[in-house]
């Protein structure tokens, strides 16, 4: 189920709401609705399809959580509609690691040359 589906629901919202403090049964999550406890499972289960919430079986109980990187298209387009920009990618910093310790290396090395004259920065200052 596509994530923007399942939040178009206000219940399904308020159980969203409600795990994001913790993890939960059905049980204590239907305490806090005025639908029967099937409805809260149909719920949980139609949220688990789209990847917004997790279910672990903890011996005969099943304990719901809420799933955060689901939420990331959803997040992506508030990002996009909000004129914000995405965060730098990781792999940017990776690439610029890599020239920092390439330049460092070659300096150690004396390979960095001044312009224009072959030699050795060190040695042409």
């Amino acid at each position: 189920m596509d994530p923007f589906v399942a939040l178009a629901d206000p219940v399904r919202r308020d159980l969203l709401r409600a795990l994001a403090s913790g993890p939960a049964r059905v049980v204590d999550l239907a305490a806090r609705h005025p639908i029967s406890r099937p409805a809260v499972s149909k719920h949980l289960r139609l949220l688990t399809e789209a990847g917004l919430v997790t279910a672990e079986d903890r011996g005969r109980e099943r304990h719901y959580a809420l799933a955060r990187p689901g939420l990331a298209p959803v997040r992506a387009l508030l990002d996009e509609l909000s004129g914000r920009r995405p965060p730098i990618p990781e792999s940017a910093f990776d690439a610029l690691d890599l020239e920092v310790r390439r330049t460092v290396h070659d300096r150690r090395a004396g390979k960095d040359a001044a312009p224009g004259t072959g030699r050795p920065q060190e040695e042409s200052a």
